[in-house]
């Protein structure tokens, strides 16, 4: 997939959001998927980090992006609800949205696992992925094609020690994945899938390994292939996949 050919067009007048755009691999979505035609919509809880980014969009001659500030840990059911509604009613559809942002929390055995770090990272993870997906659903579903994509893990395939609450939200992600995506398969024109991204040189990286020397991780920039793909309609009749990049 990392040979995957595309055209500067894939995403035109295409409307993406991106949860957890401030950094990391969000961070080189948003600019990946303005760069070929997408008006992106940047949702994070750091307002600096996605001033900037909209200043990087902008500069580089892609369309407008759109800031969305919330703090996923902390947001309402009912802000989730005016966020899909204001989708609705200002652009009649959504054609994409990468649930890439998350919480690390502590890499400890289960038996001492705090239970409000558990309870966060269940929440950013977990709960606001699934209000979020609820909240734009009916703007997804208006959209011609529309596409899903989950952000999972190696420890949300297969269980590792000391992994916590991450793994186990992970776990969960993938199983909604499987659930939205056979729900949607045979009533809407939505697919749904999920992508690994790998060891890859983010800030929750270097915080779950911090001896590891960074400069033999892939940048983000580098795992971008896959993410495109799956947004593009080239992946018109791919869904319910747990994939990697």
């Amino acid at each position: 997939m990392e040979n995957y050919q595309t055209h500067p067009n894939l995403l035109k007048d295409k409307l993406i959001l991106v949860t957890g755009a401030g950094d990391g691999l969000g961070h080189a979505a948003a600019l990946t998927y303005a760069a070929h035609g997408a008006t992106v919509i940047l949702l994070g809880k750091t307002v600096s980090k996605l001033e900037k980014l909209y200043d990087e969009i902008a500069d580089s001659g892609a369309p407008e992006a759109i800031i969305h500030p919330l703090n996923l840990q902390h947001a309402k059911e009912e802000d989730y609800r005016e966020l899909g509604e204001t989708i609705m009613e200002q652009y009649g559809r959504l054609d994409g949205l990468l649930h890439n942002a998350a919480a690390l929390g502590p890499r400890t055995p289960l038996q001492f696992y705090p239970l409000d770090a558990w309870m966060q990272v269940m929440q950013v993870n977990v709960n606001a992925a699934f209000l979020l997906t609820r909240s734009l659903l009916p703007a997804l579903q208006a959209a011609p094609q529309a596409s899903i994509i989950f952000t999972s893990s190696s420890v949300g395939r297969k269980g590792r020690a000391y992994w916590g609450g991450y793994a186990v939200s992970k776990f969960a992600v993938e199983g909604m994945m499987q659930v939205l995506a056979d729900e949607l398969k045979q009533t809407s024109a939505i697919r749904v899938n999920s992508i690994d991204p790998g060891a890859t040189r983010t800030a929750m990286r270097k915080a779950a390994y911090p001896a590891e020397d960074p400069t033999k991780l892939a940048t983000p920039e580098s795992r971008m292939a896959l993410y495109l793909y799956l947004m593009g309609n080239d992946s018109k009749d791919v869904t319910g996949q747990a994939l990697q990049a």
